[in-house]
Formats: structure tokens, sequence, C-alpha cells
């Protein structure tokens, strides 16, 4: 089979409260026509709200971000296309009406509906060398290292001037003795 390219993260309309449905349904058809390699994975982006009854008890109640809306991973060919446009319950890619258009990584990020894992392989205390961003070509000092906000403080000499700099974990490699 010819490589079809990466499968790029696509938004999905539905009828309000059929994004489960639209999801079940599209994971069924998914498996029974063997198209695992073509649609990759199917989430409806959710959060926990912490709610307060009528009763007054707090309940923990998990709530849809986007309702009306299905995130499909996919290949776009012909035949997973017409899968999820035929999809009871779903009106449509998001997008013009003839191309689906993917979500930008930035996009797909910030919605959180891929965790990326990012391996640190420094520690605080260690030198660094900055590999990315404006201030690429410098060294430093690790400071502090946040992994759920992807951020790392390093200490950086500037104009004779150490100065702490906020980058992201990947912008920064540590550098071998």
């Amino acid at each position: 089979m010819a490589d079809l390219g990466e499968a790029k993260w696509y938004v999905v309309h539905t009828y309000s409260g059929y994004e489960n449905k639209v999801m079940t349904d599209l994971e069924k058809m998914v498996e029974n026509r063997g198209m695992q390699d073509l649609i990759q994975d199917i989430k409806i982006p959710t959060e926990i709200v912490t709610e307060i009854g009528a009763d007054g008890k707090e309940r923990q109640v998990e709530r849809k971000i986007f309702p009306g809306y299905v995130m499909i991973k996919m290949i776009v060919t012909d035949d997973s296309w017409y899968v999820v446009r035929n999809t009871r319950g779903c009106t449509g890619f998001v997008g013009p009406a003839s191309k689906p258009v993917p979500l930008t990584d930035k996009e797909v990020e910030s919605l959180g509906v891929e965790k990326r894992s990012v391996e640190v392989k420094y520690a605080i205390g260690d030198s660094v060398n900055i590999i990315d961003g404006p201030l690429e070509g410098f060294t430093g000092i690790v400071d502090e290292i946040d992994v759920e906000k992807n951020s790392v403080r390093v200490t950086i000499s500037m104009f004779g001037r150490e100065t702490p700099v906020e980058l992201e974990l990947n912008q920064i490699e540590l550098i071998e003795d």
C-alpha cells in the first residue's frame, strides 16, 4: 500500500448531544472495515468540573469542552472521508465544504488533544545549550524545570549580567562533557 503521509487531527461537527454516539459508531465502522491505519484516534475533549448541586453537595462532573465537536486523527482519503462524512449524527468537517482542514500542531497542543511527552535529559544545575528560539547559541545553567507547563528556567550570561529566561523543554540540550 502506498504511503499516504502522516495522520493529522481534524474537527468534525456533530448534532449537539451526539458526540459520544458519533464516536462509538465511527469506532465500530473503523473496526468493521479494517481502517485502523486511516482513522487512528477519535476523541471528545472533556474537562472535570466541580458542580454544586441543589442539595449543596459538590460533585465532580466530566463536561465536554467543545459540545457538538469530535476530534479525529486520520489520513484523509476518499474512503476515510466518506466513512466520517456519512456517520449518523455527523454534519461534516470543520473547514471549507470540499476539503477538511487539519489542526496545526500548535492547535492540537493548546486543545490538549494529544499529550506530548518530552524526555528531559537534564537536571537543575546542569549546563545546557539553547538550540532554538531568539537565544539560540547561548549557554546557561538550569534553575527550574516544570514538565507540566513544558517550561524550563535557565540562567544565561547576557551583557555581563546573569539573566533568567523561560524556555520550552525542547529548546535546550545538555552540554555533554
